[in-house]
């Protein structure tokens, strides 16, 4: 069942490339018809997932490259099946938002799309170290012509930005894959098999368990997914590419691609090199390890300035776009910081977060294109008062606002709380001052809320017409997720809290 989730959108794509150019309503129809059978497929997975277990199902395992005993090794968890349908999700929403949006190379864009969703289906699935980071380099293709040939004004820039950002990161994940690799036993018993790599990592007197060598590949990955993620300083990528890019890719961009950032540094970083982990999350540890005690603080810290950095960075913009961007940064600190305290608490807040984030970010991205699509243009001191000339619009935007800030009730409180919760038994300072993020982030968005909604009319918008119903149905999947996760979040911790259980936590 994975593997056809993975290959139907690659299928789609020769399928797509195949219907003539006169033809672009098929190719767009063809398209959303082939991202709605992963998403069957992923909730059927969501409802026959047994939760009361911590280890892989649906797993499939074949020998694939059988000199290096590389394996097509897929399978999930519960780590992985919340993501792999928010990603199935995802799909045909975005085809829908870019039903009239895009209006030139229809084809090549939705083979483009059909593409970049195989990558990320195949991403989240992934079991084996190669294939891991086979589909993870996947992704960059295409995502680079989507944002280099249909995006904005500045889009060659942006693309290219993302490109050398993301393969250089890409390229010291290599190195340190190859590494393990080598570390993982004798010639011709060696493996890229991720479970086997979790357990050699943990056996003492392995190589693969050195602490030494597991700080240094924990480097290489931890800065290829920082700059996915994206972490501060690798963050400046991302602001160009989502206003850049266009509104579909800019969901994916949010919602997924940047999850997979922090779903590697759970499955590899935490789970396969939880030394590495120690060192850059306990003080007394990385003091044992004869450094100072301050690198134990090193990914909490990263985290706060995240939160706080991304947060000021957002309430200074004025184009809505940039300010989305900015508050994605600022959320993805919350991430990190749950997962820095290595317990309970902070993981199931950081893995309930990526999830949620995905869901709101993906919204608050469509409805800046709706306003976009009608004005042409995004600053937020040019518009005013469009809540009476478009109320249903306004409400929709209202709730995406709420849930981002962290309203009670919505599904962005019950992340964001968790993570917190298990940070302050770890890090409190740093835990109290990160929540100055919340403060700000309500501040940025209520006074967004002001200036585009709330006052009199801008006359230049008198005849601006209300969202339509293509426009709706993108968005009220997302809508129902948000508001039912925040007041039953049960829903998604009961699928992975098991998996978290498993993780080398601490107390």
């Amino acid at each position: 069942m994975l593997s056809l989730m993975i290959f139907i959108p690659l299928l789609g794509m020769v399928a797509v490339l195949l219907i003539p150019r006169d033809r672009e309503e098929l190719a767009k129809q063809v398209a959303f018809v082939v991202t709605l059978i992963p998403l069957l497929l992923a909730v059927i997975l969501f409802v026959r997932y047994d939760r009361s277990v911590s280890g892989l199902q649906f797993a499939e395992k074949t020998m694939w490259i059988s000199v290096f005993n590389i394996y097509y090794h897929v399978g999930i968890d519960g780590l992985s099946v919340t993501l792999l349908l928010l990603t199935a999700l995802l799909g045909p929403i975005c085809v829908l938002a870019s039903w009239r949006n895009i209006e030139k190379g229809i084809k090549a864009y939705l083979a483009l799309f059909l593409l970049l969703e195989t990558g990320m289906i195949g991403f989240f699935c992934a079991l084996d170290l190669f294939l891991f980071y086979v589909f993870f380099e996947i992704t960059l293709l295409p995502m680079y012509f989507l944002i280099g040939i249909w995006g904005g004004p500045r889009r060659e820039y942006a693309a290219i930005k993302f490109f050398l950002y993301t393969l250089s990161g890409g390229m010291l994940m290599l190195v340190a894959m190859i590494a393990v690799y080598l570390e993982s036993g004798p010639a011709g018993a060696r493996t890229f098999d991720i479970p086997t790599l979790i357990q050699l990592a943990t056996t003492p007197g392995h190589a693969l368990a050195d602490r030494t060598f597991q700080i240094w590949a924990f480097l290489g990955f931890f800065i290829g997914f920082a700059i996915k993620v994206p972490i501060f300083p690798f963050h400046t990528w991302l602001p160009d590419a989502h206003v850049e890019a266009p509104t579909a890719i800019s969901v994916i961009l949010a919602g997924i691609l940047l999850k997979m950032g922090t779903y590697g540094l759970v499955r590899i970083n935490f789970a396969m090199l939880p030394d590495g982990m120690a060192f850059f999350t306990d003080p007394e540890f990385a003091k044992a390890m004869g450094r100072s005690p301050m690198w134990g603080n090193g990914l909490a810290f990263l985290g706060f300035i995240n939160i706080v950095y991304g947060s000021l960075c957002a309430l200074a913009q004025t184009d809505f776009k940039k300010l989305v961007a900015y508050s994605s940064i600022a959320h993805m600190g919350f991430i990190l910081i749950g997962l820095a305290a290595r317990n309970e608490s902070g993981l199931n807040g950081a893995i309930l977060q990526m999830f949620n984030h995905g869901v709101i970010s993906a919204m608050l991205f469509l409805l800046v294109g709706v306003v976009y699509d009608r004005a042409h243009h995004r600053e937020i001191n040019g518009f005013g008062g469009l809540g009476s000339q478009m109320p249903i619009y306004t409400g929709i935007t209202t709730l995406a606002f709420m849930a981002s800030l962290g309203l009670p009730g919505l599904s962005g409180f019950v992340g964001e709380v968790l993570s917190l919760l298990g940070a302050y038994s770890k890090f409190k300072v740093l835990t109290i001052l990160s929540t100055s993020g919340i403060v700000v982030g309500a501040a940025y968005f209520l006074w967004t809320l002001q200036r585009v909604f709330l006052g009199q009319l801008n006359p230049k918008y008198a005849d601006m017409p209300e969202i339509n119903g293509r426009e709706i149905a993108t968005l009220v999947p997302l809508g129902i997720l948000t508001v039912v996760l925040g007041v039953w979040p049960s829903i998604a911790l009961d699928m992975f809290n098991q998996a978290v259980r498993v993780l080398p936590l601490v107390p």
